[in-house]
């Protein structure tokens, strides 16, 4: 029997209606058995990189965070695109907890989702994350990819009800198990 593992997710998004964050909270129910998901919280409480706050000490919410992210077995980001990239808040806390003593991006299994209203289902933001992950020397996960689009068609009462897109999603979720364990053998 292999060992449970523990994945945390962090939505790239603040909105209370984000479509990314009811993608998000359906991740748990389409996992594969033995893996757990926990969603991050706290993004929106990290103030504006600035590193004279940081020579004053790191921020609870980058510590938290940090700790968390370290203690997983693996991250998956759910994030939406905002004019062709990341949103300015998920790039903010990747600023932050890449300067933490030890980043807890280093080696650790990351794999990536993203929802538009657009046909293209967020892919420029897909891309810009993956390049700012060769920074954080996260080990991406290729494929399969989750890209959502016209995401307000695949989404009921905040829950991805759209099974096509729960199929796909439960695809990537079972391939970042395999690669999760790969990359502890």
């Amino acid at each position: 029997m292999t060992r449970p593992l523990s994945v945390v997710t962090l939505c790239g998004s603040l909105r209370a209606g984000s479509y990314n964050a009811a993608l998000q909270r359906t991740l748990p129910e389409l996992a594969p058995e033995g893996m757990t998901l926990t969603a991050l919280e706290g993004l929106g409480d990290i103030p504006l990189y600035n590193s004279d706050v940081q020579a004053q000490g790191f921020p609870a919410a980058v510590t938290a965070m940090g700790e968390a992210i370290a203690a997983a077995d693996g991250i998956i980001i759910v994030t939406p695109e905002y004019n062709y990239s990341i949103p300015g808040v998920l790039k903010n806390g990747i600023d932050w907890l890449s300067r933490l003593p030890d980043t807890p991006f280093a080696g650790k299994p990351m794999a990536i989702q993203s929802a538009s209203m657009s046909v293209l289902g967020g892919v420029r933001a897909q891309y810009h994350l993956r390049q700012v992950a060769v920074f954080l020397d996260a080990r991406v996960l290729n494929k399969p990819e989750v890209m959502v689009a016209s995401v307000q068609q695949r989404v009921q009462d905040g829950r991805l009800t759209d099974e096509g897109t729960r199929e796909v999603i439960r695809k990537q979720l079972a391939a970042f198990a395999a690669f999760i364990g790969a990359a502890n053998a």
